[in-house]
């Protein structure tokens, strides 16, 4: 099944198709995240598997599906020459008639099956109909705080059955699960060609179901390197304010204290911005107590990278800055202000060797400054080629690329889940 193939439709589902049988210049690729709000994280995952896809497959059509198509097309769009972004399934999560996790499941694949439940989105889920790979890429919104979500799943799961194309999710971390939904989830990862997770309460939480497997966050397949800074700050802050019970006055004088405690001086800090506006939150109450701090906003972060270098010491609620400035050789301290999301990500990372310190926003501890210089190159190595792995899984062997070595870091299981054969109809 390639792009110019048809769709299959409701009936006579072609048989699925295997990575020998297409040629890599004519497939369609169709990713589906969160893109676009913007979140650094998130943009992140989604830039690391364009930049790959455009290394390996240039000349492949690339739809990202996401909930804010116009915004991603302009922060990626320069990616991958044949990128473009469309709304298909993150509309028809938010169009099904609850939150209930199980009837957004089952409206959801019924319309990709039956287009006629929703005309609007027909030519979406036509497009849906003629992918060889439809991935969910990774990141931390398949969870119970945005229970509609999970109609992503179900509709790839769908979408790959109506196409005879593969399944995959990576990088996924879903804690917490929502209420009532673990077999659904269960039962929707067994139709998935790859399924792998980020964190081992995710990899917990299919156990029972077909295979899941733990590697790592997606980012780890192709970090950007820092930008050169000459004068880099000694100290970082990036503190959200979306989500967790904290008040944004509490969390500014947790930070505010740890500061003070390790002696920084206001000339010595910087503030990174994750997501516009709701980062800047915490740091309009500090700024005068921090007068001569420097304020990166989302779009210099973007367009110039994260202001990181080794040596530094970091207070970060946000997973993917922690990630990204412990590869680079920072240290910090890893502030969860959510004991059931976040606080998952971030232990994910710490017991992966990042050095940092995990901590409550609601405990009153001041911890010592941490000492320490980020995730050792040997992680960073093996996170590395254990990506390569899964992405070879989901995309095949590119032409004329070298072998991905299958050494396994003595810290990880396994991580690819072994290709099975499934009758269509």
């Amino acid at each position: 099944m390639t792009c110019r193939d048809s769709a299959g439709g409701q009936h006579g589902l072609p048989a699925r198709t295997t990575l020998s049988t297409v040629e890599h210049s004519s497939r369609c690729h169709y990713l589906v995240g969160p893109s676009g709000y913007p979140n650094f994280g998130d943009e992140l995952i989604a830039a690391t598997w364009l930049r790959h896809l455009a290394r390996t497959e240039p000349d492949a059509e690339v739809w990202l599906d996401c909930h804010s198509p116009g915004p991603a097309q302009l922060l990626l769009g320069d990616l991958h020459p044949r990128l473009r972004c469309v709304d298909t399934l993150w509309s028809l999560c938010g169009e099904a008639p609850s939150d209930d996790p199980w009837e957004v499941a089952a409206w959801v694949q019924e319309v990709v099956h039956d287009p006629g439940r929703a005309p609007r989105r027909d030519a979406g889920i036509a497009l849906l109909g003629r992918a060889d790979v439809v991935h969910l890429i990774g990141g931390g919104y398949l969870n119970a705080l945005w229970p509609r979500h999970i109609g992503l799943i179900a509709g790839a799961a769908a979408a790959a059955r109506r196409s005879g194309g593969r399944a995959a999710m990576t990088g996924q971390g879903f804690m917490p699960c929502p209420s009532g939904a673990t077999h659904l989830l269960r039962s929707l990862a067994d139709r998935f060609d790859v399924v792998d997770v980020r964190d081992d309460p995710s990899a917990e939480l299919l156990a029972g179901s077909a295979a899941a497997y733990r590697t790592c966050d997606d980012a780890f397949l192709d970090l950007p390197e820092p930008p050169a800074h000459s004068r880099a700050r000694e100290f970082v802050l990036c503190v959200q304010s979306d989500i967790g019970d904290l008040e944004v006055s509490t969390l500014a004088a947790r930070v505010l204290g740890m500061l003070r405690a390790w002696r920084a001086e206001p000339g010595q800090i910087a503030v990174v911005e994750g997501i516009p506006r709701v980062d800047r939150a915490v740091h309009v109450l500090l700024e005068h107590e921090l007068d001569g701090a420097e304020f990166h906003p989302f779009r210099d972060v973007w367009r110039h990278g994260v202001p990181v270098a080794p040596g530094q010491t970091w207070i970060s609620t946000r997973y993917h800055l922690h990630l990204v400035a412990a590869a680079a050789g920072a240290t910090g301290v890893a502030l969860s202000v959510s004991p059931d999301y976040y606080a998952t990500k971030h232990r994910s990372l710490a017991d992966l060797g990042s050095g940092w310190t995990p901590l409550d926003a609601l405990s009153t501890e001041i911890p010592e400054r941490p000492d320490g210089n980020g995730f050792p190159a040997s992680v960073m190595r093996r996170c590395r080629q254990l990506k390569l792995s899964v992405a070879e899984a989901i995309y095949g062997t590119p032409p004329n690329a070298p072998a991905v070595p299958t050494e396994e870091p003595a810290t990880r299981r396994r991580v690819l889940r072994p290709r099975w054969s499934r009758a269509s109809g």
